[in-house]
């Protein structure tokens, strides 16, 4: 979401469909001090992410977790005693590194509307993944373990 759309509130604004890859607001064009241009309540997402936000998630089948989970327990990631989650512990040069890594996962997580159970020490994160909606795991926590596995590479 862009800083405007946190200053003026989406429902300030229609939505319009501009093409099937994404949507905007119908606001009018203003003007800040500096003469830039921009749209009140500028909204843009993909129509995946539309679509995705707001859905009730569904558990995993036993199917998606041969074929989604199983590869993400070969990589590292473990299952969680007690309840249907997965974790995994992920090392950093130092506390920078992890920092930069958690943020680029937390804007993932808010466009997905998912979030991370996670524990920060030093050069040291804790990522847990489990959909509560559904009470277990989701192929949105398949999606984000994914993304976690796929932006620590840049730091290694």
């Amino acid at each position: 979401m862009s800083v405007v759309a946190r200053l003026v509130p989406a429902s300030l604004s229609r939505t319009l469909l501009i093409s099937d890859q994404a949507f905007v607001s119908a606001a009018p064009v203003c003007r800040t001090l500096h003469g830039a241009r921009f749209v009140p309540g500028l909204l843009l997402a993909s129509a995946r992410e539309m679509t995705t936000k707001g859905k009730a998630a569904q558990k995993l089948t036993a199917g998606e977790r041969e074929s989604k989970l199983k590869p993400l327990l070969d990589d590292s990631w473990t299952m969680v005693d007690g309840r249907d989650a997965v974790k995994k512990t992920f090392l950093f040069k130092d506390f920078n590194e992890a920092w930069g890594w958690m943020s680029r996962v937390a804007l993932r997580s808010e466009k997905l509307d998912h979030h991370p159970e996670w524990f920060n020490v030093y050069n040291k994160v804790e990522v847990t993944w489990s959909t509560h909606d559904c009470g277990g795991l989701s192929s949105k926590d398949i999606q984000m373990a994914t993304f976690c596995d796929d932006t620590f590479k840049l730091f290694t």
